[in-house]
């Protein structure tokens, strides 16, 4: 009985029939997950995209023979620096499997120690980060390793990374290493702040300057990458993606991989808006043209609900300012409606805008919204910040130009007139009829008429003044003496007209002159002048050009022949002083000279026809 009991419990449950039953074979273990950026890094210089330049130089160092001892990669982030650094480390270590091979830029196929060298874990392929080891005893051990051949690889190679980290000290210290190293040792520099490198470490390199990859390759390269992973995604996402890397690489695929999970399907440019807080690229072309009309109205509706459906106010004056750049661009660079990277939009509504306005509204655009980008970003309410910039946008559009506002008051009219000769018309918002109208008008916020001014008459100049001696004679006249002496002998003329004055200062001269004088100038003609201390050699100054007027009249006077006579009949005279006849004539009239009745005028003081004094004891 008690067997079968036994029995029946051993059917029942097996587990406690005297033996343990074998375990289950264990799972695998999923392999971890490799992001994008990652996982499509470059392994050869023909998966560099937009470094042609750098590829090409170093394909013909290489082919060459000439491979210096140390290289400095400079660009903005991801760009491509560290895998650079990796592929040349790999080229100058190229080595097959039965021992063969020479340092070479072909790199389709992996030789012995290219999996490692890529993957970062080749022992002599050093890659140190500069942040966390800036000091002179990190240098001091590298200096002291460097001297030992590498184990297996041909090159000992150093890639260090964010170099400008180093500290001055460290940076002298590595000098003699970089500049005379061992021949089986090579050093690979990257960074992103490049002046803060000393140039006596960038003079033992050779520099390469990494550029910020074009959206357009990148929307080609996010599009093949999206093939590989069998993911759908809009060209125009793609290139909303492409926009938002500003030419970063990495950037690109570490947002691509983030919009493949956020879509979970198909990547839609709504998701990539959505997911990164960017505005509708047709809803900012719109506020864009309501700016443009002046229509205050619809720009605050429209930035106000583009706010309330998630976007960035900072992100939406930013998109703003890259439109205006883009029109401004199309009206100088007409070609450049055949980028690849523009859509549809941006192009038909773009190269409107770019026929349509001037030069000037879009650079006064562009400035405004650059002052308001960074207005909002220290706001303490970005959508309020945001909401005064457009209006000082829409308004600014209701300035005229300056030869408009010249005839407005010459006119003495308030507003410009439209074709017909009748007032411009204003749109129902109060903002203006501004840069997309006809013609602009002045207009301000507040849409009551505005009386037209008073005519006003041109003011006439109290006194002529045409020249830097009139300057003068008008400083003489009103007894500034100061003045006076400092135009005669600091002012060295350089442009002189009618309301402007341009001169350099003698050595030595006060710095107050341009400043006193045209105050005075203001004063003594009722006119304002410019005056200004340029940077030029200018003239001869007035003290100087009437010394050398005296010494021309000495010269005259001492070659004419009677006065020859009397200096060499009369030894150590000298000629003391020579009046000008002209000046004479100026200064007194003949009209009112008296006569002198002991000598004509018109005989003359010396008559050569009389005899020499010979004889005569002076």
């Amino acid at each position: 009985m008690t067997d079968e009991i036994d029995a029946a419990s051993a059917d029942d449950e097996p587990g406690f029939a005297g033996f343990d039953p074998a375990p289950p074979p264990a799972a695998a273990a999923p392999t971890p997950y490799r992001v994008l950026a990652r996982k499509y890094r470059p392994a050869h210089f023909g998966d560099l995209i937009g470094q042609d330049a750098m590829v090409r130089t170093l394909t013909n160092a290489f082919a060459a023979g000439r491979i210096p001892q140390a290289w400095m990669l400079t660009g903005v982030r991801g760009v491509g620096k560290t895998t650079t650094a990796r592929i040349l480390a790999r080229a100058l270590n190229f080595q097959t499997e039965d021992g063969g091979g020479a340092p070479t830029t072909d790199l389709v196929r992996f030789g012995v120690h290219c999996k490692e060298i890529i993957e970062g874990r080749h022992i002599d392929v050093m890659e140190i980060d500069a942040a966390s080891n800036n000091g002179v005893d990190n240098v001091r051990q590298i200096n002291d390793a460097v001297r030992y051949a590498p184990v297996s690889a041909r090159y000992k190679v150093y890639i260090i990374d964010e170099v400008h980290m180093l500290s001055a000290g460290a940076f002298n210290a590595f000098l003699k290493t970089l500049e005379e190293p061992p021949p089986h040792a090579r050093f690979i520099f990257a960074t992103t702040e490049i002046r803060k490198v000393p140039v006596t470490v960038l003079s033992r390199c050779q520099r390469f300057d990494l550029r910020r990859v074009d959206s357009s390759l990148l929307v080609g390269h996010l599009g093949s990458i999206c093939t590989t992973e069998s993911v759908e995604a809009e060209e125009e996402a793609l290139a909303a993606i492409a926009r938002a890397a500003e030419g970063s690489v990495r950037d690109s695929l570490s947002i691509l991989d983030q919009a493949i999970a956020h879509a979970a399907g198909k990547i839609t440019l709504d998701d990539v808006r959505s997911m990164l807080g960017l505005a509708d690229r047709a809803r900012v072309i719109d506020l864009f043209e309501a700016l443009m009309k002046g229509d205050i109205a619809a720009a605050l509706g429209e930035l106000r609900a583009q706010y309330d459906a998630g976007a960035d106010p900072v992100v939406v004056l930013t998109d703003l300012a890259e439109f205006t750049h883009l029109v401004t661009r199309l009206k100088l660079v007409p070609d450049a409606l055949k980028d690849n990277s523009l859509n549809q939009a941006e192009r038909v509504r773009g190269g409107d805008f770019a026929q349509r306005l001037s030069v000037r509204v879009l650079a006064r655009a562009w400035q405004m919204l650059l002052r308001g980008i960074a207005e909002v970003k220290q706001a303490d309410r970005p959508v309020m910040a945001a909401e005064m910039v457009l209006v000082r946008l829409a308004h600014a559009a209701d300035l005229p130009t300056p030869d408009e506002a010249l005839k407005m008051l010459r006119d003495g009219s308030g507003t410009v007139s439209s074709g017909n000769g009748a007032p411009a018309p204003r749109p129902p918002s109060g903002g203006g009829n501004t840069a997309l109208a006809a013609r602009p008008i002045l207009a301000s916020a507040n849409p009551m008429p505005i009386p037209a001014p008073a005519p006003r008459a041109v003011a006439q100049p109290l006194v002529q003044v045409a020249s830097l001696e009139d300057v003068v004679a008008l400083a003489s006249q009103h007894r500034d003496i100061t003045l006076k002496l400092a135009l005669e002998r600091d002012v060295r003329p350089v442009r002189f007209e009618q309301g402007r004055i341009e001169f350099a200062l003698a050595e030595g001269s006060s710095r107050t002159v341009a400043t006193d004088l045209s105050r005075r100038l203001k004063e003594w003609t009722g006119l304002t002048w410019m005056v200004a201390v340029v940077n030029a050699e200018g003239g001869a100054t007035l003290r100087e050009q009437a010394e050398a007027e005296r010494e021309r009249r000495e010269s005259d006077a001492a070659s004419h022949p009677a006065v020859m006579a009397v200096l060499e009949k009369f030894p150590g005279a000298r000629i003391v002083s020579v009046r000008d006849p002209r000046a004479a004539e100026a200064q007194a009239p003949a009209a009112s000279a008296p006569e002198d009745e002991y000598m004509n005028d018109g005989e003359p003081l010396f008559d050569d026809s009389e005899p020499d004094f010979d004889g005569i004891d002076f």
